[in-house]
């Protein structure tokens, strides 16, 4: 009975929605429902970060699924980029959990990254065709890099995602894709989108269980999020031919920009 009165059907319909957009844009929905649930329903930023990437971790599964059975990742990516986010978030865990979380300290530290990160995914959402394509001259023209050097700057990119995502919850479609989309000329987008999803699966998994185990998962809250969102996923992932993809995300990023600046400068 107390498990049924702690159920909120607005933490549903809001999964909905955001799913939906998830469905629509494929931008993450960290970008999306961490700051949701931090401005518009007061949780605490820790126990939304930590809820939503095991929320991250059970939706982005069945892409990954799709993405491998259309044989559309790089494992060798997906290999690199675990080898530096996993460690990376790891530690990241170990330092959350030897400070008092609920300090002003700690909630201003979260707050203010998860601030930048969506400020960053929207300028990057706003952009992306112009970035894609200003890379694109740039891989023409320019000699191939070092395999070696690839392989260790992808490391590097991993660890970067891993700090960022186990601190934020947000980042590994941003930055992942654009920086990945620069250092491997030969793969195909849909082949970096892919890589980027099935890496993001293990990492949220692991960072998501870590917030578990220091205590800022909200059971219920995941369970009514993932309620919502899932139909709404397949739902926008069906109406996402039909509509402007263009409008849609311009919409999507100057939400993101709003929001973003309202938890850094608040």
């Amino acid at each position: 009975m107390d498990l049924w009165n702690s159920f909120n059907p607005l933490f549903s319909v809001s999964g909905f929605f955001v799913g939906l957009l998830v469905g629509i844009t494929g931008v993450g929905g960290g970008s999306l429902m961490t700051p949701l649930l931090v401005l518009f329903f007061g949780v605490h930023p820790v126990t939304a970060v930590g809820t939503d990437l095991l929320y991250a971790a059970i939706t982005k599964t069945a892409g990954t699924a799709v993405h491998g059975r259309n044989k559309t990742v790089d494992w060798r990516v997906v290999g690199r980029l675990a080898a530096g986010s996993l460690p990376a978030a790891a530690v990241t865990l170990w330092l959350i959990s030897g400070i008092d979380r609920k300090s002003v300290a700690a909630v201003g530290t979260i707050t203010m990254a998860l601030g930048y990160m969506l400020i960053l995914t929207s300028v990057l959402l706003l952009f992306r065709r112009r970035i894609i394509e200003k890379i694109g001259d740039i891989r023409r023209t320019k000699k191939s890099v070092d395999p070696a050097t690839v392989g260790i700057l992808t490391i590097v990119l991993g660890l970067t995602i891993g700090i960022l995502v186990t601190l934020t919850s947000v980042g590994a479609g941003a930055l992942g894709v654009t920086v990945l989309l620069a250092l491997y000329p030969s793969l195909a987008v849909r082949e970096i989108v892919g890589s980027d999803i099935v890496h993001a699966v293990p990492l949220t998994f692991v960072a998501g269980v870590g917030y578990w185990v220091i205590g800022e998962v909200d059971w219920m809250l995941l369970a009514s999020l993932l309620l919502g969102s899932i139909p709404g996923i397949v739902i926008g992932s069906h109406i996402s031919p039909r509509l402007s993809e263009r409008f849609v995300s311009v919409m999507l990023a100057v939400t993101l920009a709003l929001v973003g600046s309202k938890l850094v400068f608040a």
